[in-house]
């Protein structure tokens, strides 16, 4: 990305089913469902929305090769985007195991994301 031009955070969790995807999935969603751009056409090449440039970095804290990137790349609708998997994130006893729920044991997983755009 030549220009980048802001950056957007978000925390995901998934309490129930030891889900990486499922966390990244909602850390996107956190990161960019509570702002606007309506000036970013202005900077992009053409005025277009299909040439932002978005990548995500995702801090995950356990079993990174699980994590579904085309999901992830998913929560984002316009644009080129690439996906950033290093550690970090947290997981953390959530006090109860449910196996209706499909845990494996009592953790829940904690994803940050760092959802960063431009051209």
């Amino acid at each position: 990305m030549e220009h980048l031009l802001f950056i957007e955070t978000g925390v995901g969790v998934d309490v129930h089913g030891q889900d990486v995807t499922t966390a990244a999935v909602r850390a996107v969603f956190n990161a960019i469902h509570k702002n606007s751009m309506p000036g970013i056409t202005e900077f992009l090449p053409g005025h277009d929305l299909n040439n932002m440039k978005v990548n995500i970095r995702l801090a995950v804290p356990l079993e990174k090769e699980t994590l579904d990137k085309e999901q992830v790349k998913a929560e984002i609708p316009y644009g080129t985007v690439t996906v950033e998997v290093m550690d970090g994130g947290m997981a953390t006893p959530s006090g109860i195991v449910l196996k209706e729920q499909n845990d494996k044991n009592n953790l829940m997983y904690i994803v940050n994301a760092s959802v960063e755009v431009g051209y």
